[in-house]
């Protein structure tokens, strides 16, 4: 009887240990579920450019060839590996932190992708944010110029945050940023 309860215990401490296993560095969840796309969704960002501020609004207004479309014509889709933009993977599963991949956008151009952190707190004008996904994008621009852009995806809102760096002889220079004041989403349905 007691070696039996013995072995019952230890399973279920090998139970626990599994566990824990299983959710450590675990995908946070589908890189569609943050970035909500439907006609009509809408997010406004206050703007810093080299220094000068303003107010943009991106608002998504139809759909043409499997992406939707905002007024400018910008598009974004969602496929089974992520959210592109029919160039490049701004985010691509498994969402979880050190997760890496490549887009060749040009002949001339690749950026290198990774996943700095996921399943963490983030913070815009918009407000607080409890399950956000933070990406760097490196683009070597020549011997001694790399853009580094930050991106912050909140689940079920989409982009929350972008900053911008030019690293220039291994120093960084803020170029722009991008924080969310306002949005208005509808959930996703796909």
């Amino acid at each position: 009887m007691r070696r039996c309860a013995a072995v019952v215990l230890g399973l279920v401490a090998l139970m626990g240990c599994v566990r824990r296993a299983e959710t450590e560095g675990q995908e946070v969840a589908a890189p569609a579920e943050y970035y909500p796309l439907s006609v009509g969704n809408r997010w406004t960002y206050d703007v810093t450019f080299l220094g000068e501020k303003r107010e943009h609004t991106v608002e998504l207004v139809g759909e043409r060839e499997g992406f939707f479309v905002d007024r400018e014509g910008t598009r974004i889709g969602v496929d089974a590996f992520g959210v592109w933009d029919g160039k490049r993977y701004l985010l691509r599963g498994p969402l979880r932190e050190g997760q890496a991949w490549n887009n060749m956008v040009s002949v001339s151009s690749l950026e290198r992708y990774r996943v700095l952190a996921a399943g963490v707190r983030c913070t815009a004008p918009a407000g607080a944010f409890r399950d956000c996904v933070q990406v760097e994008a490196r683009n070597r621009v020549d011997a001694k110029t790399t853009l580094v852009n930050t991106l912050t995806f909140a689940r079920g809102v989409g982009i929350v945050r972008v900053e911008t760096v030019a690293e220039i002889d291994g120093r960084q220079v803020p170029q722009a940023s991008r924080a969310l004041a306002s949005y208005a989403v509808k959930p996703t349905t796909r």
